[in-house]
């Protein structure tokens, strides 16, 4: 993760941080997150029904491709210099635009679009988290990630 003084953080909005590296979302991890959510719904885990299916394929849990933003954020979010922890402080806003189908390259984009100290030492970031299919004009989803930083 990228550190920065804390009196720095502003210049950092508006802008884009960067992009994480591809990643695969196989049907390995598609039913690792139905058994742990308990969303078996068929779309997601029957490969022979999902084919029949306007996507052709199973596709990953909205919220599946959704908990990717943690990892896929951790090396390009700016976060201030003494960070003692940074907890997820919830979402603005989320639109689901297209499914991830099984097999697709995922990536994430990050733009910081706001810095807000809550309290003393309690700094609120706000991003854009765009959720890019490998081939894809359409994005998977843009949502507004909150994250509360502790210095």
């Amino acid at each position: 993760m990228p550190y920065v003084p804390v009196a720095e953080l502003k210049d950092y909005v508006g802008k884009e941080l960067g992009s994480s590296e591809w990643l695969t979302i196989d049907q390995e991890r598609i039913n690792l997150f139905a058994e742990a959510t308990g969303d078996y719904q068929f779309i997601h885990v029957d490969p022979v029904k999902a084919a029949q299916t306007p996507f052709g394929s199973t596709i990953a849990h909205g919220f599946l491709s959704l908990s990717l933003i943690p990892k896929l954020m951790e090396d390009i979010l700016i976060l201030p210099e003494g960070l003692k922890m940074v907890v997820n402080y919830g979402l603005d806003s989320v639109r689901f635009i297209q499914p991830v189908k099984v097999n697709s390259k995922v990536r994430l984009k990050v733009d910081l679009t706001e810095v807000t100290e809550k309290k003393p030492g309690q700094w609120l970031l706000k991003a854009t988290a765009t959720l890019e299919i490998e081939g894809s004009d359409k994005p998977a989803y843009i949502a507004e990630p909150l994250s509360l930083c502790f210095v």
